[in-house]
């Protein structure tokens, strides 16, 4: 079956959530959200959400978001219905979360690189949105792949290599080994600052306990040193946004005196996924982001 006879219904039927608003970025119509897999190079069914608006522009890039650890794509539905009024946006659910495949492997930041690669193979101009987990991979991607795909990256609240190095996470490990579910269930409620609707929290922690406990752990386990995503993001020849928590202030500021380009941005009244407690506020500053420093970088490349 190829992409187009994969496309489905609207989005509040593909995926149960309900409508979100076009927070932070005017729009003329409201635009479906179709639901479509692919297959990566190994042969595994990853599944992926997109809106589009009704009249894309000539040269706009396509947004692509990428979840955090065992979070499923929808998370990202303020942006998918913002970013969609205006440029092709996609969210994509990598391996083991979300509705794509569980398989038995490939819960390495190689892999996952590769499976960005795979779902960006026919694009030509993208903007990489990675949040948490997603953060590294979408590194990960750049330095395996190069960035001629990409017109911009933003990277949302995950270390980057900066200093200072972020604390442990103490004993998560072994409370996920034991208690795993009321563990899962606390960590999705520990992502946001303002309080979710008990559904969606309970959606959320259904689609993170799908990826195998040990295969979970290994994506929290990257035998990678810090210095290496440090050197991919100060190295990134385009457009670079930092968006965090005040956890990680010391690192945006670090970048910014190492890559004086990057635009930043803390969040300080939000919880881990800022993107959903500050929807406004975020879309507000990547559509500006990609309106001003990427169309200049887009220019100056011409």
């Amino acid at each position: 079956m190829n992409r187009r006879e994969c496309l489905q219904a609207l989005a509040a039927a593909a995926v149960g959530a309900g409508s979100a608003p076009r927070d932070g970025v005017a729009a003329a119509a409201d635009p479906p959200t179709v639901s479509w897999f692919f297959r990566t190079s190994d042969g595994v069914r990853l599944h992926v959400l997109e809106r589009r608006p009704a009249r894309p522009g000539h040269s706009a890039p396509t947004i692509v978001l990428v979840p955090g650890w065992c979070m499923p794509a929808s998370i990202w539905s303020h942006q998918l219905a913002a970013f969609g009024a205006r440029w092709r946006t996609i969210a994509f659910d990598p391996r083991g979360q979300g509705r794509s495949e569980v398989p038995h492997g490939g819960y390495t930041a190689d892999r996952r690189a590769d499976d960005i690669a795979d779902l960006l193979a026919q694009e030509e101009r993208v903007v990489l949105v990675g949040w948490s987990l997603g953060v590294l991979d979408a590194l990960q991607y750049v330095y395996r792949h190069g960035p001629d795909r990409l017109a911009g990256l933003a990277l949302v609240d995950n270390s980057i290599g900066e200093p200072p190095a972020p604390q442990g996470g103490g004993q998560f490990f072994q409370h996920l080994r034991q208690r795993r579910e009321p563990t899962m269930d606390a960590f999705v409620r520990g992502m946001f600052h303002r309080p979710q609707p008990e559904s969606e929290i309970d959606r959320l922690v259904r689609d993170a306990l799908r990826m195998p406990l040990a295969d979970s752990i290994a994506l929290l386990s990257y035998p990678i040193a810090r210095s290496h995503w440090r050197r991919i993001a100060e190295g990134f020849d385009r457009p670079l946004a930092y968006l965090v928590t005040p956890r990680l202030r010391a690192q945006s500021e670090h970048l910014q005196r190492a890559r004086p380009g990057s635009r930043i941005a803390v969040f300080e009244h939000a919880g881990h996924a800022l993107f959903v407690d500050e929807a406004t506020r975020f879309n507000r500053i990547v559509a500006t982001w990609v309106d001003t420093d990427i169309t200049s970088s887009d220019r100056a490349r011409a």
